[in-house]
């Protein structure tokens, strides 16, 4: 028992011993570690100090060298603005100089133009005493004086005139004429287009003179229905198995024609039943006038117009101008305006396209105010056509002048178009009066004797008094007569004005 005492007090000492042991132990180990950090803190801060030091010396020698280079750049602009300082001061000076200059410049040339201004006065003053004076001497003015010189001028150079003229005329329109004439035989035998000329009536075949009856109807309930339908003249006559159609408007007459057909074929003619087939007529029309335009435009090789305008050129297959088809007479047109830009090297697709919708404003001038030419203008400008096409279009009938090559050429192709024979017909009575005018207007002239309209109105032969008029007078005659003409005559293509000057010498033997 004692033993077991004395060995746990010996434990318990040993115990406590340890205990103390390794208190210091671990002070001994707690303080090495303090000094060892303490001395790595003081080393960081050293450091840290000795690289502060050098970052704010390198930082001040830094901002030295900067404000060193930053005085040598304001030196420098300061001897720059120095220097265009004197050079906007030696300007200033020079240009001081230049004014001075000028302003004495200036009052010499004033004092010039008061001198030569005297002069021009006492010069005028000095003309107009010698023109009183010759005035006075010669008994004639100014003008009086002038007409002398010139008809003595004339009269002494006269023949020299003459003969130049006639040189001149000669070589000039034969050389033309021959070109033009070779261009245009070449393009006519290229297209020769048929034509036929259109009429203001319809011929309707029928099967039996039976029929007229029912189209005529009890009390004439049916012709008069068509007739107030369609706005055209039904004629029913004792001409056998034919009734005729009569109407200025194409339209109306082919609308007729085709719902008579329709009603003929049907057999069963009534009011209801005719205003069924005008509906199917007026259909008809529209595809034929759609299908007329199409064909037009692939005939010529037309391509980009819009269907509308395609529409309106269909339209004038059923639109005539002095008895001609204007849908015809376009095409026709177009090939020789096609054909002539080809041989004088013009733009061929704006020629052709121009000479068939040259006359495009006649398919609505019935409907719209204004001549063709206008209203073709402002379709085509409503289409955005090209501008060179309108400009070769307008100047055709000369309402606007001629602007471009391809204008005279439609211009022309028109003219060749219309004025050959059996293309056009015209009336007597209008006819007649073209002479007669024409005729008037040479006679008005003094020293004309006769005149006679001859070819149809293209040539006008002249007589004039060989006494009175001599052959440098009778080119004058002729030049007069033309541009009287031009002035005061609407008429289609050229007229020749021939002035002819014949002398008689008579004497008898007895």
């Amino acid at each position: 028992m004692e033993i077991n005492i004395v060995v746990l007090a010996i434990g318990m000492l040993m115990l406590g011993l340890g205990a103390v042991t390794g208190y210091y132990a671990r002070q001994s180990i707690a303080r090495k570690q303090l000094t060892t950090a303490e001395g790595k803190a003081s080393s960081i801060i050293e450091q840290a100090k000795q690289r502060y030091k050098e970052e704010t010396l390198n930082a001040k020698n830094k901002a030295v060298e900067i404000l060193e280079e930053a005085k040598k750049k304001e030196n420098e602009r300061e001897d720059q603005i120095r220097k265009m300082e004197q050079r906007l001061e030696k300007r200033e000076e020079m240009v001081d100089g230049k004014m001075e200059e000028l302003d004495k410049g200036r009052l010499v040339l004033e004092k010039k133009v008061l001198e030569i201004k005297t002069i021009k006065n006492e010069a005028e003053s000095i003309r107009q005493k010698e023109l009183d004076r010759l005035e006075k001497i010669a008994g004639l003015n100014k003008e009086q004086a002038k007409k002398v010189l010139l008809q003595l001028t004339e009269d002494e150079y006269k023949d020299v005139l003459l003969d130049r003229i006639k040189k001149m005329e000669h070589e000039s329109v034969d050389e033309l004429k021959k070109k033009a004439q070779n261009i245009i035989v070449q393009v006519i035998q290229k297209y020769a287009g048929a034509h036929t000329a259109e009429m203001t009536t319809s011929t309707v075949a029928i099967p039996s003179d039976e029929i007229k009856g029912k189209i005529i109807g009890r009390e004439g309930r049916n012709i008069k229905t068509l007739e107030k339908i369609t706005g055209a003249e039904i004629i029913v006559d004792d001409t056998p198995e034919v009734i005729v159609i009569s109407s200025f408007d194409p339209v109306r007459r082919e609308i007729a024609k085709i719902a008579l057909l329709k009603l003929i074929e049907d057999g069963r003619i009534h009011p209801t039943r005719i205003e069924e087939a005008v509906v199917y007529a007026k259909g008809e029309i529209d595809n034929k006038i759609r299908e007329a335009g199409e064909a037009a435009t692939y005939d010529l090789g037309i391509a980009g117009l819009d269907p509308k305008l395609i529409y309106l050129i269909g339209r004038l297959r059923y639109r005539t101008s002095f008895g001609q088809n204007v849908l015809i007479h376009s095409m026709e047109v177009a090939h020789l305006s096609g054909a002539l830009a080809n041989e004088l090297g013009a733009d061929v697709a704006v020629a052709k396209k121009a000479g068939l919708l040259h006359d495009i404003g006649k398919s609505v001038d019935h409907e719209i105010q204004g001549t063709h030419v206008k209203i073709g203008i402002k379709i085509l400008e409503k289409f955005n056509v090209d501008q060179a096409v309108i400009d070769a279009m307008k100047s055709h009938h000369e309402e606007y002048p001629f602007g471009t090559a391809e204008s005279f050429i439609v211009a022309a192709a028109d003219a060749i178009s219309a004025s050959r024979p059996g293309a056009r017909k015209d009336t007597l009575e209008r006819y007649l009066k073209r002479l007669e005018e024409l005729e008037d207007i040479v006679n008005s002239f003094e020293a004309v004797n006769k005149s006679y309209a001859i070819q149809a109105g293209r040539e006008v032969r002249v007589f004039v008094d060989s006494d009175k008029v001599d052959d440098y007078g009778a080119a004058k005659i002729a030049k007069d007569i033309a541009t009287k003409i031009e002035e005061e005559l609407k008429y289609p293509g050229e007229i020749k004005v021939n002035v002819l000057r014949e002398t008689r010498s008579i004497e008898y033997a007895r």
